[in-house]
């Protein structure tokens, strides 16, 4: 499988091959090689119908009967490759040549590549477009960049500060304690801090320990399986008690979020009843929703257990089996290749649930949770030992 990106005499093509055919779209206009202009080009595909689109005229291939889903288990190559080789015969047009030019703005899956010196794991032969220590986007924050004697110099906003603009005037002197995040609050001129788990209090500066995790809304926590390389992911298995009188939340996302081609079982709910969505690949979401309006929302202690046997899914409800169904007949993807990464109640401080799910689940969850276990552990997951912000002792009380 491939998905490929390339100038061919002077036209942009996207091709892709899922495993049965190669795909090639080609946009009307030529990018002309002056050198001064920048293009914005959207490629992509959406199962297997792809669409490419470069300064906003669009072109669509219409999706036939076939394989949906890119499997490839490559690096990622911008630009050129490390070797000719690695190139299919198919996904250029003529000979493969490496990119003479200026590339800015990768966005893959709605995650920026960070193209710096550090971040990707390797490249040769690569320079800076703009051609001073200006660089692009060196100064945050819409600062301006002016090239220095010795190197460069940011002119910031009325709100910004620091050498690149990177913080913010109302954080400039903030008391958060170093475990914390310090978020700006403009219209009031002040901030908040954001506590890590294990901490609490306005500047996050009193230690706490729980063993009932309490989530207020931006809150969440991230749990990395350290028995993930020994599990059988065909026969998966997760359960908690949980409490809420919203009608709305992300519960638990089991799954890495990062990309649309990652597996998920996720529990959550939606419109004031259960809802738990599977992906065991080919991005196809099954939802399985309870069809009576459920006690879920009741400011009760509720007990979840979802089973995955294959492609055989049951959810129990406070002891009693309220879904049961085969998500595939056919088996064509049995195993739930969640990478180890368990969310609670949401993900990272700016990422909003309803964009990273996609629209399965609207919110983040507002409630406690406890009592979490892992397949057929014979503990509980000990949640303080995960990274997490913004989740407090929720071991009395309200």
């Amino acid at each position: 499988d491939f998905l490929c990106i390339s100038l061919a005499n002077g036209f942009i093509q996207l091709r892709y091959n899922l495993g049965d055919k190669t795909v090639i779209l080609q946009t009307f206009q030529k990018v002309h090689a002056n050198g001064n202009t920048w293009h914005l080009l959207k490629a992509g595909r959406v199962g297997n119908e792809g669409y490419l689109d470069l300064d906003g005229i669009n072109i669509t291939q219409k999706a036939r009967p076939g394989m949906n889903v890119l499997d490839t288990h490559t690096d990622f190559f911008v630009g050129g490759v490390s070797s000719l080789n690695l190139v299919n015969s198919m996904a250029v047009e003529n000979e493969p040549t490496s990119f003479t030019g200026c590339i800015r703005e990768i966005v893959i899956n709605n995650r920026e590549l960070k193209l710096t010196v550090t971040d990707p794991k390797g490249g040769a032969n690569v320079g800076d477009c703009d051609g001073t220590v200006c660089g692009y986007t060196v100064c945050k924050n819409n600062g301006t960049c002016q090239v220095e004697n010795s190197g460069f110099s940011c002119s910031c906003p009325r709100e910004w500060i620091g050498s690149t603009c990177e913080q913010s005037i109302h954080c400039s002197q903030n008391r958060c304690g170093s475990q914390a995040l310090c978020i700006p609050q403009p219209t009031s001129f002040s901030y908040i801090c954001v506590c890590a788990l294990g901490w609490s209090g306005k500047y996050c500066d009193s230690k706490i320990k729980f063993f009932i995790a309490k989530f207020v809304g931006n809150s969440y926590i991230k749990y990395t399986d350290p028995y993930y390389g020994k599990r059988d992911l065909q026969y998966s298995r997760i359960s908690l008690n949980f409490t809420t009188n919203q009608t709305e939340g992300l519960i638990v996302w089991m799954g890495k979020a990062e990309d649309e081609d990652n597996d998920f079982l996720a529990i959550g709910l939606a419109n004031g009843t259960l809802k738990v969505v599977i992906n065991l690949g080919e991005r196809i979401s099954v939802p399985l929703i309870h069809s009576k309006y459920s006690t879920c929302c009741d400011e009760r202690w509720h007990f979840i257990t979802v089973v995955q046997n294959q492609t055989c899914i049951k959810v129990y409800l406070d002891e009693e089996l309220i879904l049961f169904e085969d998500i595939d007949p056919h088996r064509k993807y049995t195993a739930l290749n969640y990478g180890g990464i368990c969310y609670f109640g949401g993900f990272e401080i700016g990422r909003k649930v309803n964009i990273v799910t996609a629209g399965l689940f609207q919110k983040e969850f507002i409630g406690k949770i406890k009592d979490v276990v892992l397949f057929q552990d014979s503990k509980k997951i000990q949640l303080m030992k995960a990274e997490g912000y913004n989740v407090y002792n929720g071991n009395y009380g309200n």
